[in-house]
């Protein structure tokens, strides 16, 4: 099987130590570092903004993943490119016109995701995957971090697989929600691409090996 891809979240990292924390996953098997903006309208919590991602940015040494989980998301899409992202993720709930929104996010010069919350059935994706580079399955409830991952997100991540394969999408499947040493080769197996791992990453005695295991299940 693929090596899996790992993007450890921002949101759980410990922020009056930002620096080492940061400079851990630079020292780490890290494939990215995912960045999660919240407004506190679209979800129920406000994370950062651009004055720390503007730190974060030149701090980081890994790719950003920039997950934006906020109403109108496109307004920000020159803020998001200013801090050098690779990829921009907006959610399938948060935009009106979605192939609109994703073609300005290619026209910046950025790859395009879309995330889909856990209620979000695949097939809302049909008409506009095969212009996707990722999709991202929330396997918990977007706004917090630290919760319980939701059983059902193996089978969305099989029935995202075959819609790929059908459509001959290059999109990747990435998992945000309660990844773990226990729920991480369960992802793997059902077809996940990219993991997202939080609290396991960040709260781990040593954060480098845990980002090593995460990334040999």
């Amino acid at each position: 099987m693929k090596e899996i891809k790992l993007s450890p979240s921002l949101l759980s990292a410990n922020f009056a130590n930002l620096q080492d924390d940061l400079d851990k996953i630079n020292r780490s098997e890290a494939d990215w570092l995912h960045i999660d903006i919240m407004d506190g309208v679209f979800v129920p919590n406000i994370s950062f903004g651009f004055p720390v991602l503007k730190y974060v940015a030149k701090l980081s040494k890994k790719p950003l993943d920039v997950h934006l989980m906020i109403v109108q998301p496109e307004k920000f899409i020159t803020e998001v490119k200013g801090l050098g992202t690779m990829l921009m993720n907006v959610h399938y709930e948060a935009c009106t016109h979605l192939h609109r929104v994703v073609q300005q996010i290619k026209a910046a010069g950025m790859q395009a995701g879309v995330t889909l919350n856990p209620a979000t059935p695949v097939c809302m994706l049909a008409d506009i995957i095969e212009e996707l580079d990722l999709v991202l399955l929330m396997s918990v409830n977007p706004g917090f971090g630290g919760q319980k991952f939701i059983p059902h997100t193996l089978q969305k991540v099989s029935e995202l697989r075959e819609l790929i394969e059908r459509t001959h999408s290059h999109a990747l499947i990435e998992v945000d929600g309660g990844v773990n040493l226990e729920t991480a080769p369960l992802l793997k197996q059902a077809g996940a691409d990219v993991l997202v791992a939080g609290n396991a990453v960040f709260k781990a005695p040593d954060m480098i090996e845990m980002v090593h295991q995460l990334k040999n299940i």
